[in-house]
């Protein structure tokens, strides 16, 4: 759904569970952040998500992967741990079941590499393919990291290039090269595991990752709820190969659109922006990386730890006092 739509079906279900009544609950659906958070203890709370859609990849395997990676991806945005996952999959009865075995395989693999298990699912049929997972993480109830933590002065750090989401579209089209499909894919499968945990060293105080409703429309959110204005510099956004010449085409998915007309009122861009770098900017992602706040003076620190780690990280812009977003 497009953020306009959800935002209208999840407004009156927030009456049902007031935060009053239910003060375990320390990020739900009043929150909106990218995962459900339970205090269990004063030590421990329960991190609860669910993430699933069709495939944007012809790869069985290739396509778990990524789904598992997008599905746990928001444990990590929230500072957490993946401890369990469950199978959710939608197939065609037509489908074989040597496709729908590898699919599993790398939902199940990448589960692994996130440190987590899988301990079952559920399974309907369906004329068009789906698969993710339904994630339980865990994280201390006073070290999770939310959409509301940047301050006044923070650089924002972005840890994955954008720009998949066109890249797969035009895949899709068959006007992609493989060239630049496979690094959409090595980048989407890549987990934010390790980027996670370097925030938690820095006492990163806000953070999200980056999907469906792109760069500004997920960046949009962490500056209203943190109630800070958002600058980015474009040229410091990194791109994946590819990205900018779709866009060119006008190869971009559905979704662009969407978060366009919802959030648009919240962006400033600076004169000689071309509208299809708006566009992109705008454009949905998968298992996008992690976008996060971290006070000024850190740089140092932040480099060095993303080298240690062997992750990449792009300081992509500041935060200053107002609202919304400008794109320098």
């Amino acid at each position: 759904m497009g953020p306009e739509a959800l935002a209208q079906v999840l407004r009156p279900l927030q009456g049902i569970f007031p935060v009053e009544q239910f003060p375990q609950l320390l990020v739900g659906l009043a929150a909106a952040d990218d995962a459900a958070v339970y205090r269990i203890s004063d030590e421990v709370a329960v991190i609860q998500t669910v993430d699933f859609f069709t495939p944007i990849v012809d790869d069985p395997y290739d396509y778990g992967a990524i789904a598992a990676a997008n599905a746990m991806s928001d444990v990590y945005a929230m500072g957490g741990d993946v401890i369990l996952a469950l199978n959710i999959c939608a197939f065609p009865s037509s489908l074989p079941t040597s496709i729908i075995t590898q699919i599993l395989r790398g939902g199940a693999d990448t589960i692994v590499e996130g440190g987590g298990v899988l301990a079952g699912g559920h399974t309907i049929t369906d004329n068009e393919p789906k698969y993710g997972l339904s994630v339980m993480g865990l994280v201390h109830p006073e070290h999770m990291l939310t959409e509301d933590g940047a301050r006044d002065g923070d650089l924002l750090v972005l840890t994955k290039p954008l720009g998949v989401g066109i890249v797969t579209t035009a895949a899709m089209g068959g006007a992609a090269d493989d060239a630049h499909l496979a690094q959409a894919v090595a980048i989407m499968r890549r987990l934010n595991r390790s980027a996670s945990g370097i925030c938690r060293k820095l006492d990163v105080r806000g953070c999200t990752d980056i999907t469906g409703f792109g760069l500004l429309g997920h960046g949009s959110e962490m500056a209203e709820k943190s109630n800070v204005r958002f600058c980015f510099y474009l040229d410091r956004l990194p791109f994946t190969d590819g990205a900018l010449r779709y866009a060119d085409e006008c190869l971009f998915p559905g979704g662009t659109c969407r978060n366009q007309q919802y959030y648009e009122r919240h962006i400033d861009f600076a004169a000689g922006i071309s509208d299809e770098v708006k566009q992109l900017l705008f454009t949905p992602e998968t298992s996008g990386g992690l976008l996060f706040s971290v006070a000024s003076g850190k740089e140092g620190e932040l480099l060095a730890r993303f080298e240690e780690a062997g992750e990449k990280c792009w300081i992509v812009g500041h935060v200053i006092e107002g609202t919304g977003i400008e794109v320098r």
